[in-house]
């Protein structure tokens, strides 16, 4: 998953990368890796031209197939807003310096 993330700070998209559906379009994306019998994914946001945010990492679980289970998506939306909000205060941030 390091791999995988410094490659999406550098701007290339990983192959294992697919978007997380409910999030509009390609703004949030997910990585999936298969390790020992496990999947695990890393969810983040591009949403930003000038920086990424890893919104969560979790070993899925799901006994309901490949879908993500809500309480994660419910947890990656909360994520997404407080990314949004800390984004907005650093732009408004840097835009206030002399």
């Amino acid at each position: 998953m390091g791999y995988a993330l410094q490659q999406v700070q550098e701007g290339g998209e990983p192959i294992s990368t697919k978007a997380l559906g409910g999030f509009g379009g390609r703004s949030v994306l997910e990585l999936v890796d298969d390790f020992d019998g496990d999947t695990y994914r890393t969810v983040y946001t591009v949403r930003f031209a000038d920086v990424v945010y890893v919104l969560h990492a979790f070993q899925m679980k799901s006994k309901r197939g490949i879908a993500t289970p809500r309480h994660e998506i419910e947890l990656i939306k909360s994520r997404l807003r407080d990314a949004e909000a800390h984004h907005r205060a650093r732009i408004s941030e840097e835009r206030t310096k002399p």
